[in-house]
Parts: C-alpha cells; structure tokens; sequence
C-alpha cells in the first residue's frame, strides 16, 4: 500500500529527475521568470560558456523592479535603470524568451503576472530569481526562489538544484471579522512564529482562516510566509482556485480544462499524511494588524500600545530596543494616531485588483489628509485596466492618491520612489527592514485597507469604523 504523502511531496516527486552525488536533487522546473535586475548578467554568464537557454519556451522575463511606474514612462524616465531595461531587452530578444516589456499590456510584477496569465498552473514548479517566489503556492504549484547563480544553471538545464525540504503545516483557523484581511492574518501569525519560524520548510496553509479567504488573499499569505524563512508554500485547491484559473490565457481551454480539472481535484494532501512539523495559529478575535517595528514580526492588534523592550521574546531585546529606537516611538503609547507622511499601495504582496477594491471601498467619498504624499500601483497592467473599467482609478485619484502604471516601485525603492529621511510611511509591502524604502524611512505595514484609511486620517488608525461609515 503507497506511503501517504503531502501535497509537497506529490509535486516534489513526479519533478525530481536525478540525485546527485552531494545530495541535492536535480528537480525540473515547469517555468522560468527572471526580470531586468538579474537578467542581464545572467544572460551574459550562459554566453560566456557557450551555452544556451535550454527552454525558451518555458522561460519568461519581466521588466518590473527598477523601472518608473509614473504614467507616461519610457526607458529613459529612470536614467539609472536605461541600460539593464534595454539589455534585458536585448538578452531576450538573442535567447528567443518571452519578454514582458514596459509597453506590453500583459508588464507587471513577476508574481502577479505569472499566476494571472495561467503561466503557472497547479501542480506545476516555478523557479524565479525573487525571494517571493512562493506567492504562486496559492495556486497549489511548487515555487522556489533562486539566485543568479542558481538561474544560470536552471536556464541552461531546465533543472534546479535544491536540498529536499522538509514538511511543515501551518493552520490558521478561527473566524475574521469585518476589515480584517489575509495581511492581517499573516501579520499574526509571523508575530506569533517569528521570522525564523519556518525556517526551511516547505509550508503547507490549512485552516479555516486560510479557505475563507478568496484566492488572493492566499496570494498575500503565501507570499508573506517568506518573512517567516519559508523556503516554498502551498495552500490546498479548491473551488474557489479553479474558478479563478478558468479562461486565464495559457490556462488549458475546452477538452484539456476538463482534463486538467480531474487531475487538479485529485492533487492533495492524504488525510493521513504526516508532516515534519505541525504549527497552529488561532486568529479568532483578530483585529486588524500594524507593524511597528523593523521587521515583519514586530506586528501587533491596532488597539494595542507600543511594546517596551520587557515584552521581547528571550534573546531579542536587543534587537526590539534598536527597533523602537529606529522608528522612533516610544514603549507603552498608544499606535493609534502616529502620524504618517506617505501611503503606499502596490507590490507583489497586496496589489492585486481586490486589494485596490478594498482600498478604495475606504476613500470613496474620502479625501487623504494635507501633507500625505500617496500613491496607488497596480500589480501589472492588465489589474491596472480592470481596475480602470470598475471607475477605481477615478476614486484613487479624487481622495488625492496619484493613479500608476505596473511595477515594483515603493516595495524596496528599487524604481527611484523612495521615502524622504525621517518619513514615516504606510506600506502594503512586505518588508520593513531599516533603509528599506529610503535612508532613515519609517515603515509600518498594513494591509491596504488600513493604508487607505491612515492616508485619509494623516494617522495610524482603525480602519473599522471608515468601513461601518463611522467617520
């Protein structure tokens, strides 16, 4: 009788073409993206030894890190970034790979691009040279990120060399309340686990939090789950992921659908399938989450005060009096009403076009406070259009947010946006790291509901009672 095996081992199994001698396991990969900040000099590496990308067909480029999202933009808006945008172009172009260019209208972030064209499908691997790569896992795929090194050897072998993982399933269960979203929950649950709480698992979501929420929300909590040292995540299949893959452009159409869908149902984890590790996080009563310190487990309930350096887990009361330090608040107060002086929307972790509906649920009608300087980017271009055809940029842009094209932009101010020293701002980005978003920059986390909120109130605030009509 078959051992029972997870979801993880199933994909991990039917991929793994060989093992080598120091133990890795050479695992083939379905698709390949890598964008313009790698690109170039991975492209020149396989030209230097004489090698070629091994399959074109199955590798994509995306221009979406370092170029300038302001409408209107062009290769030379960001003059630092011209020359790796037109050699990736070029690189491309030589190597006969598919390239998501700043004028194609399919350009966007390399992890909302991928899953929104059905580039990456269940069951399926997915190697990108971005440490985010596992947001794909809500699509129940295999995802891992690698460097430049590693993408040299991928391109020129269809093949990623990797350390089998071992298993861990994180269940998040409990019931959400209203405002409380997917980047509330992963919040939490980084904030219980720590940023080393699953440190080189593959993780598989479970839980009632996790199937309550719509598809991208799953996106938000994969793609998070990388702050907590993650090395890959999955989360099950269901209804809900196969009507959201239905009619996607490379998404198997008519008689393969039907064929792909049996296949797809049956891809899951045994009843009885064990598990390395088993974590459990209780998002009851959850209320919506903030960071405020710098790093994403350095998040707490909005209603809760400032930590004080007594309140840090054993060992890190260095790192949380430096933290407090950094961002300048003091232990015990109270993080309703910090002021802030930016509102950023966008990156690969809440741009998608639910994201921006939720945000403007809250500033329709609304106008952000004087002295909030706030931008809304769309995850790609095709977000930005549906976006356009629902009359959503029309409310961004009348609450006072300034309306962008696709692109990375204020995530990791790897585009030029970047913070003034000393702002303090309101991101739906990922990270939170010191020097993240500009020198000397203040950055809070939230979800972007609650950065629409703090934009109109010029303040850290509960976004519950804008959405109840309250004020």
């Amino acid at each position: 009788m078959p051992m029972p095996t997870t979801l993880f081992e199933k994909i991990w199994n039917t991929h793994v073409v060989a093992r080598r001698a120091d133990g890795k396991f050479l695992v083939y990969m379905d698709r390949n993206v890598l964008d313009e900040v790698r690109a170039p000099h991975v492209f020149a590496r396989i030209e230097q030894q004489g090698l070629r990308v091994r399959r074109p067909d199955l590798t994509f480029a995306v221009q979406d890190h370092s170029v300038a999202t302001r409408p209107g933009r062009d290769d030379t808006t960001r003059p630092d970034a011209t020359d790796i945008i037109r050699a990736t172009r070029d690189a491309a172009r030589r190597h006969h790979v598919r390239l998501f260019d700043l004028d194609d209208p399919q350009q966007g972030i390399s992890h909302v691009v991928a899953p929104e064209l059905g580039m990456v499908l269940p069951g399926a691997t997915h190697a990108c040279a971005d440490s985010h790569a596992p947001t794909v896992g809500a699509l129940g795929a295999l995802a891992f990120g690698c460097g430049s090194t590693e993408l040299e050897h991928i391109l020129a072998t269809q093949t990623m060399a990797l350390a089998r993982p071992q298993t861990m399933r994180l269940t998040l269960r409990g019931q959400l309340g209203p405002g409380v979203t997917a980047k509330d929950v992963i919040l939490h649950a980084i904030a219980q686990l720590g940023v080393d709480g699953a440190k080189g698992f593959a993780v598989e979501l479970a839980g009632s939090a996790v199937t309550a929420l719509p598809v991208e929300g799953r996106f938000t909590l994969c793609n998070m789950c990388t702050e907590m040292g993650a090395r890959t995540v999955l989360s099950a299949l269901d209804d809900a992921v196969f009507a959201w893959l239905a009619r996607r452009p490379m998404a198997p159409q008519g008689a393969a659908w039907d064929q792909a869908l049996v296949q797809w149902r049956a891809l899951k984890s045994d009843d009885d399938a064990v598990f390395d590790a088993e974590l459990d996080v209780d998002c009851n009563g959850l209320e919506p989450q903030v960071t405020w310190g710098t790093d994403p487990s350095q998040a707490i309930g909005i209603s809760q005060p400032v930590p004080t350096v007594n309140d840090a887990p054993s060992g890190r009361e260095a790192a949380w009096r430096r933290a407090l330090d950094y961002m300048a608040l003091a232990p015990g107060a109270p993080m309703l009403d910090v002021p802030i002086h930016r509102a950023f929307i966008g990156s690969c972790t809440n741009a998608r076009l639910s994201d921006l509906e939720s945000a403007a649920a809250v500033l329709r009608g609304r106008r952000i406070a004087p002295g909030v300087n706030a931008i809304a980017v769309p995850g790609s271009m095709t977000v930005r259009r549906e976006a356009e055809a629902l009359g959503l940029d029309k409310v961004f842009v009348e609450a006072g947010f300034e309306w962008h094209e696709s692109g990375c932009s204020m995530c990791a101010g790897g585009s030029g946006a970047r913070a003034n020293p000393g702002e303090r701002i309101m991101s739906t980005s990922n990270r939170n790291f010191e020097g993240r978003q500009g020198r000397d920059v203040r950055t809070h986390l939230a979800s972007p509901a609650m950065v629409a909120a703090a934009a109109v109130a010029g303040c850290i605030t509960d976004v519950r009672p804008m959405l109840e009509g309250r004020t």
